[in-house]
């Protein structure tokens, strides 16, 4: 089963949870990012859009899942991303109340992952998130990467890419538009457990610009002054 990579947000106060969420989703190569509490959820936010949140209706601090959600949806710029809300509730007063407030779905605590995996696949296709198909081949402005063969071309001429190189431009293609910090970066494409500093980020993306400039590809990878990276056909 493949999400193509979309970025969650795991938002619950209890350590295991996050912990089990995080190990079942990443064993499919999602990227996640988690807090413990609401502050710690809006500075996560700060940093950067996930295309999902899986966000815990109980919280401490004195702001429930139920008030951020209400607050997202208030208006902002992340008042579009979808909400999954995970909760140890069942009853249906309860369940109306979370979509009432935002919610795309509600899971009730505990959940199989196979569940957990197949409700996000479904928000993100309702939603309009990234691919939730598992394509093998993704092609923007004629250029073309195929997973399976990891290969990549413009127009049918093949593009000589390192290993680190090609996982960028897969992570960018799956996310175009979207500006990334050179430590989402690290933290999305590179291995987990692995110590890189950010300079690195800089040296494979000048590889990977090095690589597409001979197609007239080169603009596609952006800088963004003081925020990162972004790919972007326009």
């Amino acid at each position: 089963m493949s999400l193509a990579h979309p970025t969650i947000l795991i938002v619950d106060d209890e350590a295991p949870i996050r912990e089990m969420v995080d190990f079942t989703l990443s064993a499919d190569g999602i990227p996640c990012v988690s807090a413990g509490s609401i502050a710690e959820a809006w500075q996560c936010l700060d940093e950067g859009s996930p295309d999902l949140i899986l966000l815990d209706w109980m919280m401490p601090g004195g702001q429930s899942g139920l008030d951020f959600a209400k607050t997202l949806r208030a208006g902002g710029r992340h008042s579009e991303i979808p909400i999954i809300m995970l909760t140890a509730r069942s009853d249906n007063v309860d369940k109306v109340s979370a979509l009432d407030a935002g919610a795309d779905d509600f899971i009730s605590k505990p959940f199989s992952p196979s569940e957990l995996k197949a409700r996000i696949r479904a928000v993100l296709r309702r939603c309009g998130g990234p691919d939730t198909t598992g394509c093998d081949k993704i092609e923007i402005d004629g250029l073309c990467l195929q997973v399976s063969t990891r290969r990549v071309n413009v127009d049918g001429e093949l593009i000589d890419l390192g290993p680190t190189e090609f996982r960028l431009l897969h992570f960018f293609m799956q996310h175009p538009e979207r500006v990334y910090s050179r430590g989402e970066l690290i933290r999305y494409v590179w291995p987990p457990n692995v110590y890189v500093e950010e300079r690195t980020v800089d040296v494979h993306i000048r590889n990977l610009r090095l690589a597409l400039e001979p197609f007239a590809r080169r603009g596609m990878i952006q800088t963004v002054r003081s925020a990162g990276y972004r790919f972007s056909s326009r």
